[in-house]
């Protein structure tokens, strides 16, 4: 059987199971504030929908880059609690560095080199300005340690790698084409960009992923891309799945102030 057989017409047209709303979270990348306009929808249609279940997938990078990632792990450590919501949080490439740090101080440097400088000044922590000074990043990496709290810790070390649920997956990068979702690798679903962007083979499921900023959102048969550079361009996007239907949601700078915008896709 060829991989693209295992469509069976039904990715073109992905549904979501009955009784079931998903909302999925492009790359956060430490904007609290951005997050929180998002996560205020995700927490209302909780409290109001007739639907049975619930479910937040975070596509990963919650850290790095922006200014607030201890904020930002706090609220989605804090939503493992309510009664209804589901919370099924990936792990980024940015996390999986991240703990790496944690315990190889050796990998401080190029953490810093691509956001984690901002986690660190987020847990009240300077980086070390020069990124030989080999003790310096140990002692860094002791305090880190010693102030990261254990719910945090606990929630980084835990994030899977991916989750499928209905006619989608969800994963942080991508996947590689003609590989099996059970084969897929750890290093691919983190890092990957090409030849899942670009490619045409068709997956099993709809891929929805973040990792690869876009100006908007990138939707085609194969994949739905919702990294649109939160960090800098102050632009969260996310989108809500019921049955067939699909919906952006993405927040909106405007004159100092954060709007919210809806679309159905």
């Amino acid at each position: 059987m060829r991989w693209s057989d295992l469509f069976q017409g039904s990715a073109r047209t992905p549904s979501i199971p009955e009784g079931v709303v998903v909302f999925a979270v492009g790359d956060i990348h430490g904007r609290a504030d951005l997050a929180d306009r998002i996560l205020d929808v995700v927490r209302a249609e909780a409290e109001d929908t007739p639907a049975s279940r619930v479910i937040l997938v975070g596509l990963g990078d919650y850290v790095d880059r922006g200014p607030q990632s201890c904020e930002v792990i706090d609220t989605l450590v804090d939503l493992h609690t309510h009664p209804k919501i589901e919370m099924r949080c990936l792990r980024g490439n940015h996390e999986h560095v991240l703990v790496d740090f944690l315990d190889n101080a050796a990998a401080g440097p190029a953490w810093c080199e691509f956001g984690g400088r901002e986690t660190l000044a987020s847990y009240n922590i300077k980086a070390p300005a020069d990124p030989l000074d080999a003790p310096a990043w140990e002692a860094t990496r002791a305090k880190f340690n010693a102030t990261l709290p254990l719910a945090h810790r606990a929630f980084l070390q835990t994030l899977a790698l991916r989750c499928v649920i209905g006619d989608y997956v969800f994963v942080h990068a991508g996947l590689r084409p003609g590989v099996s979702l059970q084969r897929q690798r750890e290093n691919d679903m983190l890092w990957i960009r090409e030849p899942f962007l670009n490619g045409r083979r068709l997956f099993p499921k709809m891929v929805v992923h973040g990792h690869t900023p876009t100006e908007t959102v990138h939707v085609d048969d194969r994949r739905i891309g919702l990294d649109t550079g939160a960090y800098a361009t102050g632009v969260l996007s996310a989108i809500r799945l019921e049955g067939r239907a699909r919906h952006l949601i993405h927040t909106t700078p405007n004159a100092g102030r954060v709007d919210l915008s809806s679309i159905e896709i």
